[in-house]
């Protein structure tokens, strides 16, 4: 049951001794798209509030998939798209989408999406030159195609190549192989441990 011991307003979660900055992993490139309008919603979602941070356990993991690029892919760099999403942004993405099929590809704020505890990632790849790596679609793109479920029929019917498929495949290796975990409906998202318990026992963050 989630009480107000485990709940901090995203202002002050600079203090907060359970988050690490972005900034302090090495090796990753950072473009949140929600802080831009370079997302879905064309608009800055995050406005004034720093969300560029993850739970420090989440922070371990990306620390754990940079050094698996870095000796199996050294010329492919992670590139982190969102992080932290404050339970207020989740709130407002959640009123927006009311009455929409986009529903399905968002937690439902009731019981707390997982970006709102530091402990989920939304990632791709970039090449030498930092580019972003083919992988069939953009990040955010909501539909069949990001299923990574789905993948196999799509390369069947020759939709998504096999460089695209491979690109994926790269990104699930050194995600799925540092403890993240992977989910069906976007190639791009990974939580890092047990929604059941993150949601029981970590800080949200509002």
């Amino acid at each position: 049951m989630m009480t107000e011991k485990n709940r901090v307003r995203c202002e002050f979660i600079a203090d907060h001794p359970e988050f690490r900055s972005l900034d302090s992993i090495d090796g990753i490139a950072i473009d949140l798209r929600y802080a831009s309008q370079n997302n879905f919603a064309g608009r800055n979602l995050y406005g004034s509030l720093n969300c560029r941070y993850l739970h420090a356990d989440a922070a371990r993991g990306l620390d754990a998939a940079v050094r698996w690029l870095a000796q199996n892919h050294p010329g492919y760099r992670l590139i982190v798209l969102d992080a932290l999403r404050p339970h207020r942004v989740q709130n407002m993405l959640w009123e927006q989408l009311e009455s929409t099929s986009l529903r399905k590809y968002l937690a439902d704020p009731a019981r707390g999406s997982i970006h709102s505890f530091g402990m989920a990632v939304d990632v791709s790849l970039t090449d030498r030159q930092g580019q972003l790596l083919d992988m069939g679609t953009a990040y955010d793109d909501m539909n069949d195609l990001s299923h990574p479920a789905l993948e196999e029929a799509y390369f069947a019917k020759g939709v998504l190549t096999e460089e695209q498929i491979d690109n994926r495949l790269v990104l699930r290796l050194a995600m799925l192989g540092s403890g993240f975990r992977g989910i069906g409906t976007e190639w791009w998202h990974f939580d890092f441990g047990s929604s059941d318990i993150i949601r029981q026992t970590y800080t949200r963050i509002e």
